[in-house]
């Protein structure tokens, strides 16, 4: 969710719970009020009645109803016992059905010898009426502040925010491998100038230490390269010698061995390091089956030595925007990994389609660790001669252009599936 609508979504919330309190008691203040109003009127009206009652000398023995108040004659007992009490309440008019609200005052006086019950009333409509208004209002004003929050956080917000959505651009824009800097961003917030100036010191120690790590690692490649092709070549001399011994024949050719696996591992890692430092910077549209060919046909001698029969099945030939050095590398690694890890007489199958390419092989030993698979340096089969590092070449790959890799174990194969993102095809 973008932060502007997440600035949204918090303050519509807050405003809802506000509105959502503030309503009731803004209500019960009101009715509060106009309960206030109303009692006076009818004190008012209970003082006048009274008034008129006192100048009425005739008696009156039955409940007398005159307008809006309600005079009956009780007993002394009675009316002393009674107090000022004011009620809600609801009473049917002469000659309708239907219940009217009322707000009630019961009290009692005495005229003459006589003692009367006395009931004042007087509407409350209007008290009806504002809850519906009140109710109204209140939904009236939510909406308006809503339109109100979004128009501000459209124009005023949108623009306070300007500076840091520019900046993002720029950190989106941002290449390691471009000696370039981030371009300045106007503004006179104080914070968005701490943050640029954190981005520029951030930037220069990436690209220094990137810089750093990618010098070490061409130095150290080119370093171990001499010696190792000075080794190669003096052990093969040596081998060359008729005049060896079995014993330290054997071990020359164990030695030579040894000195083409470190080649082969520092040419991986080497390869390994670029990938991830993203060294590999010039892409364009690979069309992946021509590549799949080109591989099957160079490895074609390895599969055919331990009778490997290799099946591919191609429903599409996808274009997939990247490096095509990379891509070789990801292609081969895969197939080489599928006949190099499988037994005498297996299969491989490989399929490329618009979406996914997958290679999948006949298994020796069951199924492998799927957390541990695309680490460095792990081997399925500790007795290998591999350098453990051409899966994990493969996931630096996938990674690098946001492919999915998976592995999975199905009827006695092993199954390594690349899904291609939507913006890479």
């Amino acid at each position: 969710m973008k932060l502007q609508n997440k600035s949204l979504k918090y303050l519509s919330i807050s405003i809802l719970i506000i509105i959502s309190i503030w309503a009731p008691l803004f209500y019960y203040i009101i009715k509060d009020e106009i309960h206030d109003s109303l009692d006076k009127g009818l004190t008012n009206q209970k003082i006048l009645v009274i008034q008129q009652k006192l100048l009425d000398t005739t008696t009156a023995e039955i409940l007398e109803i005159q307008g809006n108040y309600f005079i009956k004659e009780v007993d002394e007992s009675s009316a002393l016992a009674m107090t000022d009490h004011f009620k809600d309440t609801t009473i049917y008019p002469p000659g309708s059905k239907h219940a009217v609200s009322m707000r009630m005052l019961t009290t009692a006086f005495q005229a003459g010898e006589h003692y009367y019950e006395l009931k004042v009333f007087s509407s409350t409509l209007e008290e009806d009426d504002l809850i519906a208004e009140l109710f109204w209002a209140t939904i009236w004003l939510y909406i308006v502040l809503i339109v109100s929050i979004i128009a501000i956080n459209n124009l005023a917000l949108k623009r306070l925010w300007h500076p840091f959505y520019q900046l993002l651009d720029h950190f989106k824009a941002f290449s390691i491998e471009k000696n370039e800097t981030l371009p300045d961003v106007k503004t006179q917030t104080t914070e968005f100038s701490e943050l640029k100036k954190a981005a520029d010191e951030m930037t220069r120690h990436a690209r220094a230490v990137f810089n750093s790590q990618k010098q070490f690692t061409e130095n150290a490649a080119h370093e171990l390269q001499t010696p190792l092709a000075v080794l190669t070549n003096k052990l093969e001399l040596l081998l060359e010698k008729g005049e060896l011994d079995d014993l330290t024949a054997t071990q020359l050719s164990e030695s030579l061995g040894i000195v083409h696996h470190l080649k082969q591992l520092n040419k991986s890692l080497l390869l390994l390091s670029k990938i991830e430092n993203k060294q590999f910077i010039e892409n364009q549209q690979v069309e992946l089956a021509p590549l799949c060919h080109e591989v099957l046909n160079n490895l074609e001698p390895f599969a055919s030595f331990k009778a490997i029969q290799m099946d591919l099945q191609q429903p599409a030939s996808p274009t997939i925007h990247m490096n095509k050095i990379l891509a070789h590398i990801l292609i081969s690694n895969l197939i080489k990994n599928a006949i190099f890890h499988n037994k005498e007489g297996g299969k491989v199958f490989i399929e490329l389609n618009q979406h996914q390419f997958s290679v999948s092989n006949t298994a020796l030993n069951g199924e492998l660790n799927a957390s541990n698979l695309f680490k460095r340096f792990y081997k399925g089969d500790a007795s290998h001669k591999s350098t453990g590092l051409g899966l994990s070449i493969v996931k630096a790959i996938c990674d690098t252009y946001g492919f999915a890799v998976q592995y999975n174990y199905a009827q006695g194969r092993h199954h390594f599936i690349i899904n291609f993102n939507n913006s890479a095809i």
